[in-house]
């Protein structure tokens, strides 16, 4: 009987989930009713996945409103009539075009206008498909209105949109907080009618006894309506369904280009790569997944036509199948990967592809796929209202002053001593916390359909111009839609940039290799001792501190090595405290006979019975626990935040330990096996993930390895890494070159390598505007470079304080003239010139000015540095007031194992972590006087009593231990020391002084 329902997806406006009106229809004995969100549709699937569950038939519609003013109800007849209501709420928030206060002719959905509307627009003529709303409060004036003589368009329109007083007070903070206005300003024509509630179905016959017609109207109109979704296990997948024109088509390319990739991959050939091959093709066609593997090897074959690199990785990486369309660059022979984790017959999803592409090639590819096939859409992911979010929200609506907003929000209150405004915006924070607050798009998820997409929700057209669906990827698999994800990765657009640097200006070293040959790669002695001695820095997924510790560690110097310790440092394998066995066994291999169930070494020999892999969890449900293989699939996936049904993977889990103990296990080991599985959380990669990882590792290990300045200013230009710019730019140094501070006449807006000097770009130099950048460059493109500042100037039309940032930094240096000198030139020369914002027609006669002779000293130019890059180009150390007393560094740290040592480091990065216990403790990476890096750790007591004040310098005394050959020191006490004072604001003469007198000191202590 309820025509007019609202979930919490009617944006700012409803307060409940679809489940939650599921929940409340069943306590009010209603069987049938329609939901009908706000312009809004996410709901609607999950409403129907669920309503089965309550005994209750699921009719959708969507209630058509401009903002708050309601135009009509459409209902969906139908299936098609739902894609009409779609196509037509689409159109409409595409265009941001308002809604017609008379609704299209549908030919499968009924259309219901509000009572209020039809007297206000005096509505004299109904179609067929349209009827009249009345809700419980216009049966009052339903008598007078003139509108009895339409006994059969009259139905019941009862909106639903609480349930109670606090969800009328909630909608009112969200209507307040969508107006943006105080709650005491909010206009009642914002808010709906406290009475839009839903009452048990006697209730709701009692009222509208005097107009049983009314009842039997709409009783009629929700029993011709129908609509179905099919959400059963043997659901069949609702992507695209044949990538030719039929699925013998599709078979026989697929089988076609499996050959073609024979010898690219496997030029020795070899039967186990031939039955492995026929196996995964039975099992691809036998599950209807082969138009999937087809789109994504379309789309991987576009990608390097266009030149562009991508990786593919994921679960997808454990296919020769996919290996051969080239979709991946892991080989599933050479790792044994688990075809079993990547498709298996329990599985109603197709494998997982996630394909990485340079963040600058990935809105081409997203272009392409949206041309290339009908039905794509971006997947749609909903951000919902956090603590502080909501807390500041709140705050304002309620008109708390911003103190107490930050204090509500950094938690730091007892709710005791709170007032009585702070006491309703924490309620009612916890109440809409985790509600939707606006529809996001997911990171790199694509929807190919075979129905339109409109068949399943709305969709919304935000700022990228890509339709995307307005339901997650959680309930678009519930429905057998699954996504492509086409993601963007910086680490591939460093390698895509160095590449590009290699092609322009060393054609000839280009030629010789192939990034893709991996395997060459892998037997690479100086990339394999790159990762031994961890000399990783701006490569990818292995230049972390955590990173470049277990490698050492591990002593890793092979590709498969790599493989295992991509997941093994992942959250999941450290905290079951199985990474620490993992390297106690594999340094001393007697240990896993030791300490391995029997069982447990069996299933997984190659990681000395340690869980590491995602694999390893189906392995270890499978073997040890006797679980199906869908059942050990439950489980995995019940690892990740991906999954829905707690109480599948919790009666998964009670199977795993009955099995157990059935099979004589002592309850010791149950759990201790169980945690082990327990404590990946979601967190562990898939065995092909890992390979994936390790392969773009070693591709970038590959150019560091051989053309290291070019892949450094690549990874500078593509946002950097795991550490500031300032870091790579010191690497860069250490590799051979020299760095130069930007020049107008050689930079570029990114940096810029010419043999072995680095230019920095004008994009370090935080207060230059992109335009002048741009002017420049593109003046010197046209014209030639700049010859004087004069010429300078006369061509390129900027402020005088932009002008001066340029000089600051020394960009005119060509011109042989101390900066001080050109700035008083500058400002003559912009001081006597009217400004204008476009080129001179012709050059003006200059005046020469007298300038006195003016110099700047080195310590001058560090600190203009500091204040327009960010870091100086000059050692940090030379910029102390008093000179380090030695000249230890990482080099002394053998010889000083279990002794104390004095060492001064520069930090480059602090991880703040906590013990078992709790307490705070620190690690900190530095470089010292000579450049090479150390590690540090302060363990609570010492991470108490002192604390890192930012970038700078420390001097620090302490223990030099070493865990598994990883040596570092362990802090007894530390200081941070000072810089000189800067000398553009302190007397120039003292600073001077002491910066000379440093130098001298530092000269002898190294000729020492």
């Amino acid at each position: 009987m309820f025509l007019n329902c609202h979930t919490y997806y009617s944006m700012r406006y409803g307060t409940f989930s679809e489940v939650e009106l599921l929940q409340l229809a069943k306590e009010n004995q209603v069987t049938r009713l329609a939901l009908t969100d706000i312009n809004n549709t996410s709901a609607g699937l999950n409403f129907v996945r669920k309503s089965t569950e309550y005994d209750i038939t699921p009719v959708l519609g969507i209630d058509f409103r401009n903002g708050v003013d309601p135009c009509f109800v459409g209902i969906a007849q139908n299936n098609e009539g739902y894609l009409e209501l779609n196509d037509y709420l689409s159109e409409h928030l595409h265009q941001g075009k308002s809604f017609l206060k008379s609704a299209p002719e549908f030919q499968n959905a009924y259309v219901v206008y509000p009572f209020e509307k039809v007297i206000q627009e005096q509505r004299k003529s109904f179609a067929d498909y349209e009827f009249i709303g009345i809700s419980i409060n216009d049966l009052r004036r339903l008598p007078f209105s003139g509108l009895l003589k339409f006994k059969d368009k009259l139905v019941v329109q009862q909106p639903v949109t609480f349930r109670n007083k606090r969800d009328f007070n909630a909608h009112r903070l969200l209507r307040a907080i969508d107006n943006n206005t105080l709650l005491s300003k909010l206009s009642t024509m914002e808010q709906a009618s406290e009475d839009e509630k839903m009452f048990p179905i006697e209730n709701l016959a009692a009222a509208f006894s005097e107009h049983p017609f009314i009842l039997e109207n709409t009783e009629r109109l929700l029993n011709s309506c129908s609509i179905h979704f099919d959400f059963s296990t043997g659901r069949k997948p609702q992507n695209l369904q044949f990538y030719n024109t039929n699925g013998e088509e599709d078979e026989a390319m697929l089988k076609k280009l499996c050959q073609e990739g024979l010898p690219y991959r496997y030029p020795e050939g070899g039967d186990a790569v031939i039955a492995r091959l026929k196996k995964e093709l039975e099992l691809i066609i036998k599950m209807g997944f082969v138009s999937y593997f087809l789109i994504n090897w379309d789309i991987v074959s576009y990608a390097r036509k266009q030149k562009f690199f991508y990786v593919g990785r994921g679960s997808g990486a454990n296919s020769i199948v996919a290996y051969l369309l080239r979709i991946t660059d892991v080989d599933p022979m050479e790792l044994d990967l688990y075809f079993e984790r990547f498709i298996n017959l329990y599985r109603a999803n197709p494998p997982d592809f996630d394909i990485d592409f340079s963040h600058r090639d990935r809105p081409i590819m997203t272009q392409y796929i949206f041309d290339r096939f009908k039905n794509v859409a971006l997947l749609g992911t909903y951000v919902t209202f956090k603590w502080r979010g909501m807390v500041r929200e709140l705050g304002k609506v309620f008109g708390l002053p911003k103190e107490e907003i930050d204090m509500l929000c950094d938690g730091d209150f007892q709710a005791s001593r709170l007032d009585k405004v702070s006491i309703l915006v924490v309620k009612y924070t916890k109440l809409l916390q985790g509600m939707p607050n606006y529809l996001s798009i997911h990171a790199g998820g694509i929807l190919i359909t075979e129905k339109p997409l409109h068949w399943f929700s709305a969709t919304n057209m935000p700022p990228k111009g890509f339709p995307t669906t307005q339901y997650d990827m959680v309930i678009a698999e519930d429905v057998g839609l699954y996504k492509f994800d086409i993601l963007g990765q910086r680490g591939l657009s460093k390698i895509k940039e160095t590449l590009d640097i290699l092609e322009h200006d060393r054609p000839e070293e280009f030629a010789k290799f192939d990034i893709h040959d991996i395997k060459a790669f892998k037997k690479d002695s100086v990339i394999n001792n790159l990762v031994k001695t961890a000399q990783c820095m701006g490569c990818f997924y292995v230049e972390s501190p955590a990173m470049r510790m277990l490698l050492k560690k591990l002593e890793v110097d092979t590709y498969l090595g790599l493989v295992a310790a991509s997941s093994i440092i992942r959250p999941g394998v450290a905290k079951s405290g199985m990474m620490r066995e993992y390297i106690l066994r594999h340094r001393n291999k007697g240990r896993a006979e030791e300490k391995a169930h029997p069982v447990m070494l069996n299933i997984m020999p190659e990681t000395y019975g340690v869980m590491v892999y995602q694999e390893d969890v189906i392995k270890v449900a499978h073997h040890f626990a006797d679980l199906d293989l869908g059942e050990a699939d439950v489980l995995r996936r019940g690892m990740s935040g991906k999954f829905r049904s707690r109480e599948e993977f919790q009666r998964v889990e009670e199977k795993f330990i009955d099995n157990c103990r059935k099979k004589g296990y002592d309850d010791t080991l149950i759990f201790e096996i169980w945690n082990q599985v327990a404590s990946f959380a979601g967190y562990a990669f898939a065995k092909g993930h890992s390979a994936s990882y390790a392969v773009e590792s070693y591709q970038t290990l590959f150019l560091r390895a051989y053309y290291p300045l070019e892949y450094m200013v690549a990874v500078l230009n593509n946002g950097g890494g795991f550490y500031r710019p300032e870091f790579y730019v010191h690497e860069a140094r250490m590799l051979g070159a020299k760095i130069h501070p930007p020049c107008v006449n050689t930079s570029n807006n990114g940096n810029r390598i010419l043999g072995n000097n680095l230019y920095l770009g004008f994009g370090y130099l935080r207060e230059l505007e992109d335009r002048v950048s741009e002017r420049i460059l593109k003046e010197r493109i046209i014209n030639g470079i700049f010859n004087s500042l004069e010429d300078f100037l006369d061509r390129v039309t900027l402020s005088i304080e932009q002008v001066s940032i340029l000089i600051r930094i020394d960009a005119f240096r060509f011109t042989g003239t101390n900066k001080h000198e050109l700035l008083w030139k500058a400002h003559l020369f912009l001081g006597k010139t009217q400004k204008i914002d476009h080129p001179k027609l012709f050059r003006p006669d200059h005046q020469d000015f007298e300038i006195p002779s003016l110099h700047t000293t080195d310590l001058e130019m560090a600190f203009t540095q500091l204040e327009l890059l960010g870091f100086a180009l000059c050692s940090p150390f030379e910029l102390l007031i008093d000179p380090p007393k030695n000249t230890t560094g990482s080099k002394d740290l053998e010889r000083y194992l279990e002794r104390h040592i004095d060492i001064y480091g520069y930090l480059i990065t602090v991880k703040n972590t906590k013990t078992h216990k709790g307490s705070p403790m620190q690690f900190a990476t530095l470089l010292d006087q000579q450049g090479q890096v150390f590690d540090t750790v302060l363990f609570p007591p010492i991470a108490a009593k002192y604390r890192f004040r930012g970038k700078g310098i420390y001097r620090f005394y302490g223990k030099v231990v070493s865990e598994f050959g990883f040596l570092s020191i362990e802090v007894i006490k530390m200081r941070k020391e000072d810089y000189v004072q800067d000398p553009r604001y302190a007397d120039m003469k003292t600073s001077t002084k002491v910066f000379e007198a440093k130098k001298s000191a530092s000269a002898d202590s190294v000729s020492e």
